[in-house]
């Protein structure tokens, strides 16, 4: 029997969401969202780690047949989300993003 990941996935997308959004108010403040690509990932992380929230949020009001499939797809988007901040960390580190 497979068990219910979405709650798992809402709270910790929701974590990552907030963390991406104190990184794009910190680049604001101060301004160096000209200078670099890390807004860039930022706002892709951002879209990618809410779409995996309302996802997450969807599957668990669904019924269970609806809910795997939904609860998939979020699984996935919460993936790619965290791949983005994986590169852009990594390019950080290594002073690549300019």
């Amino acid at each position: 029997m497979a068990e219910n990941r979405s709650p798992h996935i809402l709270s910790t997308s929701a974590n990552l969401l907030g963390i991406c959004f104190i990184v794009l108010t910190s680049l604001k403040k101060l301004n160096l969202t000209d200078d670099s690509l890390i807004d860039e990932f930022a706002v892709a992380a951002v879209m990618f780690f809410m779409t995996s929230c309302i996802l997450s949020f969807i599957s668990m009001r669904r019924e269970r047949n609806e809910s795997q499939k939904l609860e998939k797809v979020a699984d996935f988007i919460f993936l790619s989300g965290l791949i983005v901040l994986f590169i852009a960390t990594i390019l950080i580190a290594f002073n690549i993003i300019q």
